[in-house]
């Protein structure tokens, strides 16, 4: 799965990022729509961990889901 479809399959992917990130609200998963770099700055901004440190955590969880950057 590449980037374009993690954005279209976004809906069915909301509930697995938020197993995984549970600080992020139904708010953020909406302004997220599908983006990966929304998705990084929403979780460096819960989280409040270096954005290398956030990436790399969203690299290994898509390459879970079978997704590719």
């Amino acid at each position: 799965m590449n980037a374009d479809t993690f954005k279209g399959n976004w809906k069915q992917l909301k509930g697995k990022v938020k197993e995984q990130w549970g600080k992020l609200t139904d708010d953020d998963l909406t302004q997220i729509d599908g983006k990966r770099e929304q998705l990084v700055g929403k979780l460096q901004a819960r989280y409040g961990d270096a954005k290398e440190d956030v990436e790399s955590k969203v690299d290994e969880w898509m390459k879970k889901q079978n997704i590719q950057a």
